[in-house]
């Protein structure tokens, strides 16, 4: 059912206001969902094809739900494909897909045609050309996947994936916590979760780009997430039931505080990483200076 957002003169407005009295940035963070109407919309012609070969004979039948079933196949593929090519351009750093699901999609959209073609009209041409467009037509409007790993450039690979495995499993926490909050059904709640999931994922970002930054956010991003989840669902279960304010006040105060610290570390990290970057132009510059080159340091 479609949700109106809250503004200043909404029941929950005050809610969407900053201590400054000014709204609230509440669409920091937000993404479209990358699985939008044109792929959804892939999923139609394998079931029209389903039923119109239902009187096609035995074969005519046969060939019909084999067709359907490959386009089908290839409509999913192309969901799990966007999903993952959304994700790496949501990172700085991160690794191509293992599989080419959108590439894989578009030749199975081609064999899923070519099929159907080819109980229409018997014969090799017509359903090549037929499959070889449809396939065509898929590359054009959806792309190919991402073929190569993007700012992994100087990056431990194993430490990578070290925090790769790390991100995955404090990524599952999140969603944890967003599917039990729904069953609340307080909206400003939900919205309170989703800011809090845009915050933590400001320190996953961070963590990716520097994977050094594991030994010190590890338990931000398992014990006190897990803790989080955990709280998120009891909260849920007892609000849904009881409508008890002092449980939502008390949820509400612990949403703020990890909030808080998770920011801080973040922060922390990032000015890490800045004195890591001082002291390395330092040292060059010394060993740049014992080899006589002259350096101008008001030159920007």
């Amino acid at each position: 059912m479609a949700q109106r957002f809250g503004g200043k003169y909404s029941p929950d407005g005050a809610t969407q206001q900053s201590s400054k009295g000014g709204p609230s940035n509440a669409f920091k963070g937000a993404t479209v969902d990358p699985v939008g109407a044109r792929s959804n919309v892939l999923f139609i012609p394998p079931i029209v094809l389903a039923f119109t070969s239902i009187n096609e004979g035995a074969i005519g039948m046969g060939l019909g739900l084999v067709g359907a079933g490959v386009l089908l196949l290839g409509a999913w593929l192309l969901r799990g494909g966007l999903t993952a090519e959304a994700a790496y351009n949501a990172r700085k750093v991160a690794r191509r897909p293992a599989f080419p699901r959108k590439i894989a999609a578009a030749v199975l959209t081609g064999i899923g045609v070519g099929i159907a073609a080819f109980a229409n009209e018997p014969g090799l041409i017509a359903p090549i050309i037929y499959g070889a467009a449809a396939a065509a037509l898929h590359l054009g409007a959806f792309g190919i996947d991402p073929m190569r790993d993007k700012g992994m450039e100087g990056i431990d690979t194993f430490q990578q994936d070290r925090v790769a495995r790390a991100v995955d499993e404090a990524e599952a926490h999140l969603a944890a916590m967003r599917d039990a909050i729904k069953r609340s059904g307080d909206r400003s709640m939900i919205a309170r979760v989703e800011r809090f999931e845009t915050t933590a994922k400001d320190l996953f970002r961070t963590v990716e780009e520097d994977p050094r930054d594991l030994t010190s956010a590890r338990k931000y991003l398992s014990v006190y997430l897990m803790g989080a989840r955990d709280a998120t669902i009891k909260f849920a279960d007892v609000y849904a039931r009881t409508q008890d304010a002092q449980a939502r006040t008390d949820y509400e105060a612990l949403l703020d505080d990890l909030e808080q610290n998770f920011s801080a570390r973040t922060r922390k990290m990032l000015l890490d990483d800045r004195s890591d970057l001082t002291v390395e132009i330092d040292v060059l510059r010394d060993r740049l200076q014992r080899e006589g080159v002259r350096i101008d340091r008001d030159v920007k």
